[in-house]
């Protein structure tokens, strides 16, 4: 299932891009989940994980592009739609890395040639994509920019590359591995890898591109080093 949201104060727009998902849907053989708001200001109360927007550019209060400013803040990953009357606004949406634009008055079949364009995107997406929910709200990321995850106090702490603020959430390590693709190793009881963010393995450190050094446990040590080394293989 795909969760969307519709960000319209148009009420006959909103149930005209409602009804066109679910007519996709059902010609695609895809499950939506459509929420639905009618200002840009109840998007900061949207807590669940979202894997799609269209977002109405001409807004009450906080205009569209505005609130596409809003939610890359803190958001990089989710796609964005803008649905608009003016086409001149498309070069602007290039500043919030939006994923495309539909033009008012909407047909079916241009948003089922849109759609099909986001689903091969979303579909993409969801192959490598890691979410953490956490009180503050949904974290959305890559499995490539993730160099560890550790577990400290009984909480799940997720290191991200190029400096990003660590997430921290309680769960367990064993699940989130789990959940991560086989390009990660579990080190000991309280350590995860990212193998393609290894920079050297001596013994049983494990020096990563944060700068970070994780240690495998005895137990863990010789299966660690031979998986990184086959993985390692297969990389070359």
């Amino acid at each position: 299932m795909y969760e969307i949201l519709i960000v319209e104060d148009d009420d006959r727009e909103a149930a005209r891009l409602a009804a066109y998902l679910e007519r996709f849907g059902g010609e695609r053989d895809v499950e939506f989940s459509v929420q639905r708001l009618s200002s840009a200001e109840q998007i900061a109360r949207v807590r669940r994980r979202l894997d799609l927007i269209f977002l109405d550019i001409r807004l009450p209060g906080m205009d569209g592009m505005e609130a596409a400013t809003l939610i890359r803040s803190y958001d990089s990953e989710t796609p964005i739609i803008f649905v608009t009357s003016l086409a001149s606004y498309a070069i602007a949406g290039y500043e919030v890395n939006a994923l495309d634009f539909m033009v008012k008055p909407i047909g079916y079949l241009s948003f089922s040639e849109h759609m099909d364009r986001a689903m091969r995107t979303l579909e993409r997406a969801r192959q490598s994509q890691v979410t953490v929910s956490t009180r503050g709200g949904v974290h959305v990321f890559q499995e490539s920019d993730l160099v560890y995850v550790e577990t400290v106090n009984h909480d799940l702490i997720y290191h991200l590359a190029a400096g990003a603020e660590p997430i921290r959430v309680r769960g367990s390590l064993t699940e989130a591995h789990e959940q991560l693709g086989g390009g990660f190793l579990r080190i000991s009881n309280h350590c995860v890898i990212n193998m393609s963010h290894v920079v050297r393995a001596r013994g049983d450190a494990f020096e990563l591109s944060d700068g970070s050094v994780q240690y495998a446990s005895r137990a863990r040590k010789r299966e660690a080093l031979a998986a990184l080394a086959r993985y390692l293989g297969r990389s070359a």
